[in-house]
């Protein structure tokens, strides 16, 4: 459970969220009592110890290892079973408490298991090498080895005596007359032979003639045993003595009364000691070979107690370290779950027993002192910050200048509604680049972005929907250095600069009215009276005279029409706004243009009933029929086999905004593909021998009613159809108020602009 205040909430456990838990002593009394009985199991089964592991003193050792290991079970159950609780009620850091037990018990008991079946597998391969069939096989032939070699002593000694028996039995005769010559001849045989023990002997101990070598003069003589098996045996006995390593044999000579002959010879001391030994060591060998498998088990059981003994053991210590660890953990745990839910005014209890730990609560809680004192400035600074991007976006969104903002790399991060409106992509800008939203701005950026200059302007033209813009683009460096960004505004003066050319252009076409009108009249009337008084006295070349007067008078009418369009021009009047039908007047145009041009089909789409609208019926005529008489001149431009019937359609439709929209769509040479807005300024014309006066004298008049003209193709130019679609278009309620109030046309277009685009795009 937690306890938490405004002021000070600190983290208390309380008493019954604690676990039970076996008291410390008891559980390290029992853990300590254990490793020193597996300690001791060791010693005395390894004999390190004055304690002989006898069968009573193992079981005795074994009965309190399972009596220490149950206490164990017990202890380490208990704990386990608390820890298991804690898990499924899901207490805070159950699960590192479940680990770091479990880490302690791996790391105890890998090393013990492994141990243990290292021992029992060495053991195992140790021993089975040493009872292997061969090694039994060897054993027990070298008992053998050892009675074969002290046989063949015996044969060798049997061969030689019998040698000697045959040669005393001849010889007997020399024995009975000379003993003398008999003992030369003994000493003589025996030499001989090789054999340096030579006697005629009679039970027990008589020697009756010995040779004579002085060698082996304490001989040990035969027994009494030995003279009885000699006496009874029909070949020669072999005597091997007790202890010594002299080696003989007795054989009863027949031809001799009671008489025996006995030899004796030193052999190898192996020949004497080796088979007791191998006896000995074959005994030894079949007993211990029937203990392995006893000491196998005994030896294996040892080591499965102590390993048991240490995974116990290891288990109760990650449990007691465990529960040391965790506890503080836990707090921990409970004090970041309130810091995460927003409560920085929390605490955790600190106890310097806990070391580390405790010094991590006090880093924790000067922590979240700290949070909350910047929690509490950046809510502070959040709350300005928000005023402050609210009185942005009004800003931005107030202004009628398109303004960007863009980072190092030129990617938009902040763009208002007049800049979309402007670039005209659609979709979201956010975070595009300007190079793919606005390519023709996007070399005029990386330059600001790379120069040094912290200002930097500029006027581009753009095109959007067919349209040429211009735009005067200004960039403001946010900061110093690599990376910094860069405030792009955006400023639509197309209006403005077609406002200022046309009132150029109207300034000029008053002074070449002015001065070139003046003298045209004179010119004329000098040119009637030159015909009229000499037409009847020149007589020669009278056809030249003439036709050259006619045409000073035709050409002087051709330029006064000019002089007339350039005045008509330069003194546009201001719209006589009335209400008005404008379909009848459309009506009326086409009527009289389909009588003027009979070779061109002249059709309308007019609505059946009036359409009233505030307007002013003769410049509005003026300009429709300058845009059809245009249309029949580009038909006429085009050869007849190329473009088929001439054509021209007129449509008429008033949308749901207020606009009246009037489409004059032709199949002639049409528009040229770019820089067609230009064909609205003064004095530029496709058209050879026009003036270039048409258009533009259109676009002032709609300007004038608050509306516009648009150059469009056809609507199926994309089947390859050619022609061009003039679109007019104006408010059905007229100009807005603010535009009659302006003081002069000329720079009219800026100001209605922005007030245009709010329409569908149509512009001038």
């Amino acid at each position: 459970m937690v306890s938490t205040s405004v002021s000070d909430a600190r983290i208390v456990p309380r008493a019954e969220d604690t676990p039970r838990r076996v008291s410390g002593w008891l559980g390290a009394t029992v853990v300590g009592f254990a490793l020193v009985s597996g300690l001791v199991t060791f010693l005395v089964l390894s004999g390190v110890t004055p304690v002989v592991p006898v069968h009573e003193v193992v079981v005795g050792v074994f009965v309190l290892n399972a009596l220490l290991i149950l206490l164990l079970l017990v202890v380490v159950a208990f704990e386990a079973a608390v820890l298991i609780r804690a898990r499924r009620a899901g207490a805070a850091a159950a699960g590192l408490h479940v680990r770091i037990v479990g880490l302690f018990s791996i790391i105890a008991a890998l090393p013990a298991v492994l141990v243990a079946v290292i021992a029992t597998v060495t053991i195992e391969r140790g021993l089975e090498p040493w009872f292997s069939d061969r090694m039994r096989d060897a054993i027990f032939r070298s008992v053998e080895v050892a009675d074969a070699y002290a046989g063949a002593q015996c044969k060798s000694l049997g061969r030689e005596i019998r040698l000697l028996a045959d040669d005393l039995t001849r010889a007997k005769p020399a024995y009975d007359v000379d003993r003398k010559w008999f003992e030369t001849f003994l000493t003589s045989r025996a030499t001989a032979l090789g054999v340096p023990v030579v006697a005629l002997m009679q039970p027990p101990d008589k020697v009756l003639v010995r040779a004579n070598i002085d060698v082996l003069r304490g001989a040990p003589k035969p027994d009494e045993a030995a003279f009885e098996d000699a006496q009874s045996a029909p070949e020669p006995i072999c005597v091997i003595p007790s202890n010594g390593r002299v080696f003989g044999a007795l054989i009863k000579l027949p031809a001799y009364d009671n008489t025996f002959l006995h030899i004796a010879r030193e052999v190898d001391p192996l020949a004497v000691e080796f088979p007791a030994v191998a006896r000995a060591a074959a005994a030894e060998y079949i007993s211990i070979d029937a203990r392995r498998k006893g000491v196998q088990v005994a030896f294996a059981s040892m080591y499965g107690l102590i390993a048991v003994i240490l995974l116990l053991s290891a288990i109760w210590l990650g449990l007691s370290f465990a529960n040391g660890l965790v506890a503080p953990i836990r707090r921990m745990i409970h004090a970041t779950d309130q810091v995460s839910s927003g409560n920085f005014y929390v605490q955790v209890p600190i106890r310097r027993s806990e070391g580390d730990l405790a010094h991590l609560g006090e880093t924790f809680n000067k922590m979240t002192a700290e949070l909350r004192r910047q929690r509490d400035g950046l809510v502070t600074a959040s709350e300005v910050i928000d005023r402050r991007r609210r009185f942005t976006e009004t800003v931005l969104s107030g202004v009628s200048s398109g303004v960007l903002s863009l980072d190092g790399d030129g990617h938009i991060t902040i763009i208002n509604r007049s800049a979309e409106s402007l670039l005209g992509t659609g979709g979201r800008l956010l975070g595009e680049s300007i190079s793919l939203v606005a390519p023709e701005i996007a070399a005029f950026v990386t330059e600001a972005l790379q120069g040094r200059l912290r200002q930097s302007s500029g006027q581009i033209a753009i095109t959007r929907g067919g349209r040429d813009r211009m735009v005067n683009v200004r960039a403001v460096r946010e900061g110093e250095g690599a990376g910094a960004g860069l405030v792009v505004t955006l400023d639509d003066i197309t209006d403005l600069v077609l406002a200022q050319r046309t009132a150029a252009w109207a300034d000029v076409a008053r002074r070449i009215a002015h001065e070139i009108k003046n003298p045209l009249t004179p010119i004329q009337l000098s040119a009637e009276r030159i015909r009229r008084k000499f037409g009847k006295v020149i007589v020669e070349d009278k056809d030249v005279f003439d036709q050259c007067t006619s045409t000073i008078v035709r050409q002087v009418e051709d330029i006064r029409r000019m002089v007339d369009e350039f005045s008509s021009f330069a003194r546009m009047p201001k719209p006589a706004l009335t209400r008005d039908d404008i379909a009848e007047t459309v009506r009326q145009i086409v009527f009289l243009m389909r009588v003027g041009n009979p070779e061109v089909t002249i059709t309308e789409n007019l609505p059946g009933g009036s359409v009233f609208a505030q307007f002013d019926r003769r410049l509005i005529s003026q300009a429709l029929t300058n845009v059809i008489k245009n249309a029949t001149e580009a038909i006429e431009a085009l050869p007849m086999d190329e473009r088929g019937p001439g054509r021209v359609d007129v449509d008429f439709e008033r949308r749901e905004d207020g606009r009246i929209v009037i489409d004059v769509v032709d199949n002639g040479k049409g528009l040229p593909a770019d820089q067609r807005q230009k064909l609205l300024e003064p004095y530029i014309t496709t058209r050879e021998g026009g003036t270039g006066l048409g258009l533009a004298i259109v676009g002032k008049i709609l300007e004038d009613h608050g509306g516009g003209i648009e150059l469009l193709d056809r609507p199926d130019a994309a089947q390859g159809r050619r022609g061009a679609r003039i679109r007019l278009w104006f408010p059905e309620t007229g100009p807005a108020p603010d535009e009659n109030a302006e003081a002069g046309r000329g720079d009219q277009g800026s100001s209605r602009a922005a007030a245009r685009e709010k329409q569908d795009g149509i512009n001038v």
